[in-house]
């Protein structure tokens, strides 16, 4: 059986996967953005910088329960496309390691609120953050990447995100309900994910079968380069806010975030671009590595200009955005919006180089290594610029660390001549 309908040409394939993305960016960052004017008019600068703060936290167990999976599950779907037998092993694998560290991560949280007083006296916030967890474990994006076949989920999250964000209008009307807040957005995660399963069991007839250990060790060894680039991804990305948490009020971690969340608003283009072609190419160069290298000449000059774009857009505008979405309450966030501005740009051409090109050539291991030294580097910068700068000096770190990862994807592409071969094709 396969997955892909083959009345699809390769084009049309990625262009309903980008619509079908489109109306799931729409639902994790248009909706988000919709409901921002109004929720931190109401709950304030303190408690979203709170909220937030929490968030980042459980970021770590999300990252640990992802285990590279949206990657590395993406790759082996799409290329076993065509196998049944090897989609119902692939799935029933990574559903049930996923699961196993929702687990643990659970229990490890549990231990940190009760030894940990930071966490415990926030305790209620991080257990209801941590429904974000699950709600994401469950959810088999990854599947439905690998076999292209996203537009059954989009429409779930359309709804579900719809619906949680009338909620939120309804029932948000003063600052003490900032913790209904974090259990509207985990109840509605938790509902994606259920019905994600549902659609990937009933819709595509993907039969569970519990692994043996074996089959359990061999997966986590296939996604351990990948979860390892996770990881240190994650070091210079949700980890700023964590990390700025620990040495500035609730408050500045509120115009850190608010400023962040309308950056990767409006980078939401970017990320359906990359998303929707990431199985394509992977499947791309199984076929040809000329139509690969082709289509990524192709790629390149497109995702470089959308970047450019919206980085010019961000900054000429950080001031009027910042003013009509958040509000005067929030005018420190303008600046650092203007600082973190070259982001989709830098990121468009690191994306590039690095997903769509190392990943599908098989250089998972270089790419975890540019990744780890690079989160090395941010790490020891931010230690220095958050405690004497805050917000401003983590805005700098980020931008500092993205145009160094990009700088070493280059010169190791340039260094395997893979360059080269891009542009004699």
């Amino acid at each position: 059986m396969s997955y892909l309908p083959k009345k699809l040409l390769p084009y049309k394939s990625i262009i309903n996967n980008f619509t079908s993305l489109s109306v799931l960016q729409a639902a994790n960052y248009i909706f988000p953005l919709i409901v921002l004017p109004y929720v931190v008019r109401v709950i304030g600068p303190a408690n979203y910088g709170l909220i937030n703060f929490a968030a980042a936290f459980v970021a770590y167990f999300n990252l640990v329960c992802e285990y590279g999976f949206g990657l590395s599950g993406t790759k082996e779907i799409s290329i076993n496309r065509d196998d049944e037998e090897k989609i119902n092993r692939i799935f029933s694998n990574i559903i049930t390691v996923k699961i196993l560290l929702l687990i643990i991560c659970f229990i490890v949280l549990v231990i940190l609120l009760y030894t940990v007083d930071m966490f415990f006296a926030n305790g209620n916030i991080f257990l209801l953050s941590y429904g974000l967890v699950i709600g994401f474990t469950l959810f088999p994006g990854w599947f439905f990447q690998g076999i292209e076949q996203m537009k059954y989920i989009s429409i779930i999250q359309l709804i579900v995100r719809t619906v949680s964000t009338i909620l939120i209008f309804l029932l948000i009307n003063e600052e003490a309900d900032y913790l209904l807040l974090v259990l509207l957005n985990a109840i509605a995660q938790i509902a994606i994910g259920i019905i994600g399963l549902f659609v990937a069991f009933y819709k595509f007839n993907i039969r569970y079968t519990l692994p043996a250990p074996a089959q359990i060790k061999k997966q986590l060894r296939s996604g351990w380069n990948i979860f390892q680039s996770m990881i240190a991804i994650n070091l210079y990305t949700t980890s700023n806010i964590f990390i700025l948490g620990l040495f500035a009020s609730e408050t500045v971690v509120g115009y850190f975030a608010a400023a962040d969340k309308i950056r990767l608003a409006f980078q939401g283009v970017q990320s359906m671009l990359s998303q929707a072609v990431f199985p394509y190419v992977n499947d791309l160069i199984n076929k040809s590595k000329k139509l690969f290298f082709g289509f990524i000449k192709k790629l390149i000059k497109l995702q470089i200009a959308i970047g450019f774009i919206i980085s010019t857009f961000l900054f000429i505008y950080s001031t009027e955005l910042t003013q009509i979405i958040l509000g005067n309450e929030f005018n420190p966030a303008a600046l650092l919006l203007r600082i973190i501005s070259p982001l989709p740009f830098i990121i468009a051409i690191s994306n590039i180089l690095g997903i769509q090109i190392m990943l599908p050539l098989g250089l998972e291991k270089l790419f975890n290594r540019i990744i780890s030294f690079s989160a090395l580097i941010h790490l020891c910068v931010l230690m220095f610029m958050v405690p004497n700068y805050l917000a401003i000096g983590t805005s700098a770190t980020v931008v500092f660390t993205e145009v160094i990862v990009s700088l070493l994807m280059f010169a190791f592409i340039w260094k395997k001549r893979i360059l080269f071969e891009l542009y004699e094709v």
